[in-house]
């Protein structure tokens, strides 16, 4: 039974909490929140504190903060246990726990209330030896499927690549769908297609995947487009298409 201890009260970690408190393999003895209010709801199901100096001795410590907080919280961990945090961004030396670190990254956007099957879901899992390392992996496992073991460098591209693929594939949905709001046009019938490019690059590249007026070099279809779009919608447009035809001399 591997004993751990929840640090954060947001969205990630509440995900962790639901998805810890439903498995028989691990016990979840503690969640620390800054603002108990986040976690209460826990409180019939494991202790709760607002203290960090009333951490439980635990197996390992989740940190599940804000970046900008992980080093601040990390240095009042007191207790022994391995240290890790969620992280995409944070390198695993900015713990500064004083004993054992690693990190416990979900490859995953979370919201608030959309549930998420965690099977499904990539742990990307660092430490500082092999022994922290199959730790992690033993724990991953108990909630998910599928695990990989990543640098504090590899994390830091795989990221980005991250914010590529997910955050700003969201701000095009969110374009495409003012679009359609403009023109009266339902944005449900472009869900068939968002499925479909999503399926596509699961059996070809993206690059062989690419379809569209760039990477045909319909300049026609181009200059309709931009006469319909405003300046901000013209300059990214502008932008992804030359990217697509200078991606496609590579």
């Amino acid at each position: 039974m591997i004993r751990i201890v929840i640090i954060g009260g947001g969205k990630v970690a509440n995900h962790l909490i639901k998805a810890f408190l439903n498995t028989s393999d691990v016990q979840l003895i503690q969640i620390y929140a800054r603002n108990i209010e986040q976690v209460k709801q826990y409180e019939d199901q494991t202790d709760l504190t607002d203290n960090l100096q009333k951490l439980k001795k635990a197996d390992v410590y989740i940190i599940s903060v804000s970046d900008d907080a992980i080093e601040e919280v990390s240095s009042n961990v007191t207790e022994k246990g391995l240290v890790v945090h969620t992280s995409g961004t944070v390198s695993m030396n900015s713990l500064k726990n004083a004993g054992k670190k690693g990190i416990f990254y979900l490859l995953q956007s979370f919201s608030k209330d959309k549930e998420v099957n965690f099977d499904e879901i990539p742990f990307c899992l660092e430490a500082e030896n092999d022994e922290d390392l199959e730790l992690l992996e033993q724990l991953a496992l108990t909630i998910g499927k599928k695990v990989y073991h990543i640098t504090s460098e590899q994390r830091s591209y795989l990221h980005v690549a991250a914010v590529f693929v997910n955050n700003f594939t969201n701000h095009l949905y969110s374009i495409g769908n003012d679009l359609c709001d403009k023109y009266n046009v339902p944005f449900d019938v472009l869900y068939p297609l968002i499925k479909e490019t999503a399926l596509k690059i699961e059996t070809l590249s993206p690059k062989e995947a690419q379809t569209g007026p760039a990477i045909r070099n319909d300049n026609t279809t181009i200059k309709k487009h931009l006469d319909v779009l405003n300046k901000h919608q013209q300059e990214l447009y502008k932008t992804l298409t030359d990217s697509i035809i200078n991606g496609k001399k590579l």
